[in-house]
């Protein structure tokens, strides 16, 4: 019988928090930089010249039909041979989970404004609004209370994508509970501390979204 032990955990306690930190700052920095992607590409897969969607419309496809983890070793390895610019392994991967999450951003953002009904920026433009007045004043306020769900369900992504950063030695919760492993060797220990770990901090999070959906849905049918 495995005899379990986890108070040889408290002797790693500043390793464990750091990690932790270092992926919850993480998991932000990629979620701003994703929707801040997201955004531009969203609104301009709306325009009307294929010499902007086309373009737009590649970049999406080749993050949403690529393995983020083959992303992330791309990043890292490949693009500094190819621009000759020399990348750390938290830039090349947050320059990576940006990327792949603002191409899943930009198609929330993208259906979000589609689905409002086009009487309210013809309503708009009829009141002498720009464009740009109808976006920010009246597509966007409306459509933004149906992003909100599935933008939390992409964000609660982007976190678990961080646990992929070990790949690249980048200090995240689980690279640290590797080196925790290999310097104890009960690894039954801390990968259960782990798991549980993303557990507290993922649930909160997905009820929150959940509800939201559900009272997004309850609004609709109203």
């Amino acid at each position: 019988m495995y005899e379990w032990d986890f108070s040889l955990l408290w002797t790693y306690k500043t390793l464990l928090l750091q990690g932790i930190a270092y992926t919850l700052l993480f998991t932000a920095i990629c979620v701003v930089g994703g929707l801040a992607v997201g955004l531009i590409a969203g609104l301009g897969r709306l325009s009307a010249s294929r010499w902007i969607t086309a373009p737009l419309r590649a970049f999406v496809e080749v993050f949403r039909c690529t393995p983020v983890l083959v992303q992330l070793v791309w990043f890292y390895y490949a693009l500094p041979v190819l621009t000759g610019i020399e990348m750390s392994a938290p830039m090349a991967a947050g320059l990576c989970l940006s990327l792949y999450g603002g191409a899943f951003y930009s198609e929330i953002i993208r259906g979000g404004i589609i689905s409002i009904d086009p009487g309210q920026t013809e309503a708009g433009q009829a009141l002498g609004m720009t464009r740009i007045q109808v976006m920010r004043r009246v597509v966007l306020p409306q459509a933004f209370k149906r992003m909100v769900p599935p933008l939390m369900s992409q964000s609660i992504m982007q976190l678990k994508n961080t646990s992929l950063l070990s790949v690249l030695a980048v200090p995240d919760l689980l690279y640290q509970g590797q080196v925790i492993a290999h310097d104890t060797y009960r690894p039954l220990e801390v990968y259960t501390f782990i798991a549980v770990a993303y557990f507290i901090i993922l649930l909160p999070a997905t009820i929150w979204a959940k509800r939201m959906e559900q009272n997004h849905s309850q609004a609709k049918e109203a």
